[in-house]
């Protein structure tokens, strides 16, 4: 039997005994996304489809998918959703901007001759591309981040209905620190894990530290590790801001 079918059904096996349908639709949930990706991937193909327009729907997708779908739909997940959305907008702005004064979209030298008997010119946008890239990199850490911090805040507004606005803010930040250090070592070292034959590489083609630092291929990976930090840093207070404002919203109403 094939490694990677015995694989998926460890991992099914397991989900669904520790989380049971829960568990089941994240499970399923991994298709859905891959899904949404694969289709997004082959409509950016076309040069008339704008891939920031078209990365920010399948960003709306997949947090629909991640939250709604698995933790289903109420209070938590809507505001998880809200934070997620936002930051997702600033980010795209700000990561195209960075992405086109950067330069490093496209291809590297080390990869001149692979494609030398490509043609180049295929009406695609690669400043857009590096962008929708390091989106796509960094969705899933910054909605990790907004329902951890939707679940806390909801479990200290129920603990504490009496609590005033702003301090159920400095909590949802106080919150936020502790996981900003942690989310952001594991996108460094997920990185370095992920990409260890291409140091090795490097290594062989005897790179200097100042070739290796201003390799594209190399810059471009620190740029998404950078660019997710910030991601993740800027969901924070904005996950803070919408949940507080939303829960003392509706203590009012009641």
């Amino acid at each position: 039997m094939n490694v990677i079918v015995v694989l998926a059904g460890i991992l099914c096996i397991l989900m669904v005994v520790i989380g049971g349908k829960q568990g089941l639709r994240s499970f399923l949930s991994l298709f859905l996304n891959f899904g949404v990706l694969f289709v997004t991937i082959f409509l950016m193909t076309n040069p008339k489809n704008s891939p920031i327009v078209l990365t920010f729907i399948a960003c709306t997708v997949i947090s629909c998918i991640s939250l709604f779908y698995i933790n289903k739909t109420n209070s938590k997940t809507i505001t998880a959703f809200i934070s997620t959305m936002v930051t997702i907008v600033v980010l795209l702005l700000f990561i195209t901007f960075i992405t086109k004064k950067a330069m490093i979209q496209g291809f590297g030298e080390e990869s001149t001759e692979e494609i030398s008997i490509f043609s180049l010119y295929i009406g695609v946008n690669f400043v857009q591309i590096g962008a929708s890239v390091i989106i796509m990199s960094t969705i899933g850490a910054i909605m990790d981040v907004a329902i951890s911090i939707a679940t806390s805040m909801h479990e200290i507004f129920y603990r504490n209905p009496s609590i005033s606005r702003k301090t159920l803010f400095t909590s949802g930040i106080s919150i936020g620190r502790d996981i900003l250090g942690t989310d952001t070592n594991t996108l460094f070292f997920a990185f370095f894990g992920g990409y260890l034959s291409l140091l090795i590489w490097f290594k062989d083609l005897s790179y200097s530290i100042g070739e290796i630092v201003n390799s594209k291929v190399f810059s471009a990976e620190m740029m998404t590790i950078f660019c997710a930090g910030i991601g993740i840093a800027l969901i924070i207070p904005i996950a803070s801001s919408v949940n507080a404002y939303y829960l003392v919203k509706t203590r009012e109403k009641k």
